[in-house]
């Protein structure tokens, strides 16, 4: 059985495909459904983000699998399936494993190191599990990505650093101001970024939000959406007075706050600390703003230097990430080789005896009536035969067990050998009933997944 992978992301595809493409909540249960019904497809999770779409099934048979995915998302989307080639990437076995632990980490998004996608992971999981479209080894695998994730962000801090000019914007104010919750907000223009930022301010305790624009309708909606007022572009510096932040970011083409202005308001402040935030370009705060006293001005560019500052860090974090998950790929990596080693060894082992059962009730029946003493003989010849002749084989499968090839020489004796795998699929895990058990705080990092020690113990116990 193979991991297979099939997806689209900010790279590879533009927003106007990746639209196309993604399935809404309320398509997610009746999609997985559909697939997982579909000849050669074992298992499957969908992972939607705002930037990706991507399908994880595990498949017996790698090529017949990927044509029925592509056909599945073509007629899904109702989109030729050959001008859908050059948007799709394919990820297989360990490619595919380590792909989903750097994405549930944030290493695979478009802000490195971000926060939400590791709760997509774990909701695109939580909606397999339920509906009962995972297995085995896609929940183990699942379960795992979400633990690696988890850790990465707890050793490395690495989205500890705000990396977009929102975010920032209201570090900023909460270094200033220790506690936020008992501060008044006036937000000057009703655009993208001054929603974003007001919305980053209310998730960090701003309670009280007050919205400018020289549209007072567009000023209303905002205000609205926030719980908060409206403010006449004519009465801003009156509500100035009452405001302890502004955050101003207009499309206007000059200045439209002046030092003479702020100057009468800090008056009537008592000079009280203001911070005005300015990421308008131009700039909507004339510069000399700044050196009034009790002010604290800063303008996109100073916010921009963080910004790249916190980047760097982060992308220095990022390489001891790529160090826990390359540690964590070898634990699992050598419990999913395990999987198919164990039941390898036995059928190979089972269709051994079955043979050398089978010869030699032939050669007794030719031979006529034998003593007890030689059909000793035989039967101590021929067990020699199969112990010598299933040495090596045997002994190479255990070993390769334990790295990355282990999966693909059990596919191989499998086939050489004609080998009927009885129980293929892991009975560790959560198999088909929805429970966080064995990978999610898995204490034993180096180990990969619960069931590792133990399919290792039984590998060790198959001894010809």
């Amino acid at each position: 059985m193979f991991i297979l992978i099939v997806g689209l992301n900010y790279r590879t595809a533009p927003v106007e495909i990746r639209e196309k493409i993604a399935f809404t909540k309320s398509q997610l249960p009746s999609a997985l459904k559909e697939l997982a019904n579909k000849e050669g497809i074992e298992g499957c999770v969908i992972l939607v983000t705002c930037n990706r779409t991507e399908i994880y099934a595990t498949v017996n048979d790698v090529e017949k699998g990927l044509a029925v995915i592509k056909d599945f998302i073509a007629n899904h989307c109702n989109f030729d399936k050959n001008d859908l080639r050059q948007y799709l990437y394919v990820k297989t076995l360990y490619d595919g494993i380590r792909h989903l632990f750097k994405v549930s980490s944030g290493l695979d998004s478009m802000v490195l190191g971000e926060t939400q996608v590791l709760g997509q992971v774990k909701e695109a999981y939580e909606v397999a599990a339920l509906h009962k479209t995972g297995n085995g080894i896609l929940n183990s695998l699942f379960q795992k990505a979400i633990f690696v994730g988890k850790r990465v962000r707890t050793e490395t801090l690495i989205d500890h650093n705000a990396v977009s000019i929102s975010y920032v914007a209201v570090e900023l104010a909460k270094q200033i101001f220790d506690n936020l919750s008992d501060k008044t907000v006036l937000v000057l223009g009703a655009g993208e970024m001054s929603h974003l930022t007001a919305r980053h301010l209310m998730a960090n305790g701003v309670s009280t939000i007050m919205v400018s624009n020289r549209s007072y309708e567009r000023a209303k909606v905002m205000a609205e959406e926030f719980a908060g007022k409206a403010v006449r572009f004519d009465e801003l510096f009156e509500y100035m007075v009452k405001a302890d932040i502004l955050i101003s970011a207009t499309s206007a083409r000059h200045h439209i706050i002046s030092p003479s202005d702020v100057a009468m308001v800090m008056e009537r402040r008592n000079n009280n600390p203001l911070l005005i935030i300015d990421i308008a370009v131009p700039r909507d705060v004339n510069p000399l703003v700044g050196e009034i006293k009790g002010v604290n001005l800063y303008d996109i560019d100073e916010l921009q230097n963080v910004v790249d500052k916190n980047l760097e860090e982060r992308k220095i974090k990022a390489l001891a990430a790529e160090e826990i998950i390359e540690e964590e790929l070898e634990g699992f990596l050598k419990w999913i080789s395990s999987l198919f080693v164990v039941p390898t060894i036995r059928a190979l082992q089972k269709k051994a005896e079955e043979i050398k059962y089978r010869e030699m009730e032939r050669a007794k029946n030719r031979l006529g009536n034998l003593s007890a003493r030689e059909e000793k003989i035989i039967g101590t010849m021929a067990n020699s035969i199969v112990k010598q002749l299933l040495h090596e084989p045997i002994v190479n499968l255990k070993k390769y067990a334990a790295t990355q090839q282990g999966h693909l020489y059990s596919e191989i004796c499998q086939n050489l050998f004609n080998l009927e795998i009885i129980g293929q699929k892991p009975k560790y895990g959560v198999g088909d009933d929805f429970a966080e058990t064995n990978c999610i705080g898995d204490k034993r990092q180096s180990t990969g997944c619960l069931s590792n020690q133990g399919d290792i113990e039984q590998i060790k116990k198959t001894q010809p």
